[in-house]
């Protein structure tokens, strides 16, 4: 029998609100432990929280940037459990009327798109964090991250791979970057993600039983946590057992799940409206106003640059992840109206040196106009593509010089005398006549290695073209 798996994400997404949800105690990520609360984010009786109006605001952004229906009335809920970083032994949240309700986010896998509808997007307060001390048997509680403001996307169990689920993530990521309300970072938690699984013979339309996962931080935690589970529950099914619904935690180290406690239900919380809390009104004038203040999304912007760069699919889907690296290749086109040339150095050399450092495009010296001149140096004959790459491109890239003065400084300008350069073609073919045996007997690709002795000769600043020419020319003569 053949099983398919069915996913569901609940994922959190951070706000990048400069104050809490009810309360003015700062967001700000890395403070030191418990230096960023106060009365009403610890939970202390008598406080009174205020919802920011901000977070309601971003939430609107992204309600409307993927379809959903807004509800003009949603209420703040309690929602109660306890947990050693959860101060009230509540949290607010919204259940039974959400900030906004349907929607869909449309992915890419392997060249085929998929539309991902999703169930809600609601509000909710963030937890503390636990800090476990690897010595000594205790754990300590650290509350700063108390009360930064959350949006839970909630998807519709349609998502049937591990591959779809980041790429699921991936894209929902792009788009609350491109709205500027969360900043995507993972490892500091700010997009975090909870899966539910289950496993059903292929074909069926009922679904397994379910389990949820967490502890995951990353795409690469996510794929092979979710690929660890569907694995385990379908060897149980093979084996005749029947999973039990639980809460696993999934484990790097190990790559593997291992359970954490039983899987609760929406009644085990005792969901009530909070009493300190109004009713949530959204007017249509503010929604229209939010909906006129909505960039070009990832996926819109994706297709006007394949219908008016020429870019093929992947060169797009790559430029427009980002947005500040889409508006660099857009800003450097506008300059040197060559996109496939720009995309092409920035898909090879750019990304290659923000990959190694690990930084985006915006906090580099390098600006559209630098790379706009670059590529003019090299169509000129100023330089060659390999002077560019190797010896010009680092020094603009690392000290934010202009490309010209780079050439000027350094001596970089290409060789493009004709005289000069044959006689030091006449040279490498002296040097080697065994390798022009191999020419004229048919091997023609030997051609390579005297244009790289030539290149030699000259520290790289030969003008190639003109350098193939005339080794065609000599060789064939």
């Amino acid at each position: 029998m053949e099983f398919e798996p069915v996913i569901g994400l609940e994922v959190h997404v951070q706000l990048k609100t400069k104050s809490k949800l009810f309360c003015s105690c700062s967001t700000k990520f890395g403070a030191p432990p418990n230096s960023q609360i106060c009365p009403i984010c610890t939970g202390q009786p008598g406080v009174l929280p205020v919802l920011n109006k901000e977070a309601i605001h971003y939430a609107l952004k992204l309600a409307l940037a993927v379809g959903a229906k807004v509800n003009r009335l949603s209420i703040m809920a309690r929602k109660h459990y306890f947990y050693p970083d959860l101060p009230k032994n509540y949290q607010i949240s919204q259940y039974e009327l959400p900030i906004a309700e349907g929607g869909a986010i449309e992915i890419e896998v392997n060249g085929s798109t998929k539309l991902i509808n999703l169930t809600r997007i609601h509000l909710e307060e963030d937890a503390g964090k636990l800090v476990h001390d690897e010595k000594k048997p205790y754990s300590y509680v650290d509350f700063n991250r108390t009360g930064i403001p959350l949006l839970e996307i909630v998807s519709k169990p349609e998502i049937h791979s591990p591959e779809e689920a980041v790429a699921y993530l991936k894209t929902l990521r792009s788009i609350v970057r491109y709205l500027g309300i969360c900043d995507g970072n993972m490892e500091e938690g700010s997009l975090r993600c909870d899966a539910n699984v289950s496993v059903r013979p292929k074909g069926s339309s009922s679904l397994g039983v379910k389990v949820e996962l967490k502890n995951m931080n990353s795409f690469k935690h996510v794929e092979r946590a979710l690929a660890f589970e569907i694995k385990r529950q379908t060897a149980l099914l093979l084996e005749g057992k029947t999973p039990v619904q639980e809460t696993r935690l999934y484990d790097e180290a190990t790559q593997t799940t291992h359970p954490m406690r039983g899987k609760e239900e929406a009644h085990d919380y005792c969901y009530f409206p909070d009493p300190d809390l109004i009713e949530v009104r959204v007017s249509e004038d503010w929604i229209e106003k939010i909906r006129e203040e909505l960039p070009e999304l990832p996926s819109a912007k994706k297709a006007r640059f394949i219908k008016e760069y020429g870019l093929s699919s992947y060169e797009a889907g790559i430029l427009v992840e980002e947005k500040p690296l889409a508006d660099f290749f857009e800003d450097t086109v506008r300059l040197y109206a060559k996109p496939k040339a720009v995309a092409n150095f920035i898909l090879t050399e750019v990304l290659r040196y923000l990959n190694r450092d690990n930084i985006s495009i915006e906090q580099t010296q390098l600006k559209p106009e630098f790379l706009a001149e670059l590529l003019s140096l090299v169509d000129d004959g100023t330089i060659s593509i390999t002077i560019a790459k190797q010896q010009v491109f680092p020094e603009v890239y690392e000290k934010g010089l202009p490309p010209k003065r780079v050439v000027e400084e350094r001596g970089l300008k290409q060789e493009s005398s004709e005289e000069l350069l044959r006689k030091l073609c006449e040279e490498v073919i002296k040097e080697n006549p065994s390798e022009v045996e191999k020419y004229r007997s048919g091997k023609k690709g030997v051609l390579g290695f005297f244009v790289g002795q030539v290149m030699k000769k000259t520290g790289g600043k030969a003008n190639p073209k003109l350098v193939n020419q005339i080794l065609t020319e000599l060789l064939e003569g």
